[in-house]
């Protein structure tokens, strides 16, 4: 089994290569799943501009948008909720994930 130094400025430290794999992959699935609820929100707030602006129109020949610009909102605030339930969810995985690791190397040191 090699071993990689880390380098911190505070305090050096020489982790297994594969621990040092598992943390680098599980940032990159928190940073994932960041960057996916903000795609959530970006969504959100498109529907939520269409809606406001479908609502602005009375009428467009002979067709009322009215119902097209609730139907646009309700989908903002589902997009919103959805994206919103699946960030927590997967957090509380991943800290659970963490904290399993954490107990399971204390029962192994000990």
């Amino acid at each position: 089994m090699r071993r990689v130094k880390l380098h911190n400025p505070f305090k050096t430290r020489i982790i297994d290569e594969k621990l040092v794999r598992e943390h680098l992959a599980l940032e990159r699935t928190k940073l994932a799943n960041e960057r996916t609820l903000l795609s959530y929100i970006r969504a959100s707030i498109y529907l939520l501009i269409s809606g406001l602006a479908l609502l602005q129109i009375k009428e467009y020949q002979g067709i009322s948008l009215m119902w097209v610009g609730y139907l646009a909102l309700f989908i903002c605030i589902l997009f919103l909720l959805v994206g919103i339930s699946r960030y927590i969810a997967l957090e509380r995985k991943l800290n659970n994930l963490l904290r399993d690791d954490d107990s399971e190397e204390s029962e192994h040191s000990k």
